[in-house]
């Protein structure tokens, strides 16, 4: 266990920061099988900028590298504008 007070902050800090990333890191994933799973192309195009707003998110926290986040954008603009 901690003793000194700027560990047991930084302890606080931590699980904090772990929680935070963990609900934008599921939310993410969430959107991005939903975009993924939707059949008609009008609602991705509409849901995509939603989506890589997340990404984003995820890459200046750096949860994710940015070519992570660039590859997967890329992928879902691709899959998007195939969608007939």
């Amino acid at each position: 266990m901690a003793h000194h007070k700027s560990a047991k902050k930084r302890i606080r800090q931590t699980a904090k920061r772990r929680l935070e990333n963990r609900f934008y890191a599921k939310t993410t994933r969430n959107l991005i099988r939903d975009l993924r799973a939707e059949k008609k192309p009008a609602e991705a195009k509409k849901a995509l900028p939603q989506v890589f707003a997340a990404i984003d998110k995820l890459a200046k926290r750096g949860y994710i590298h940015a070519n992570k986040a660039a590859n997967l954008k890329s992928g879902l603009t691709k899959r998007v504008a195939v969608a007939k």
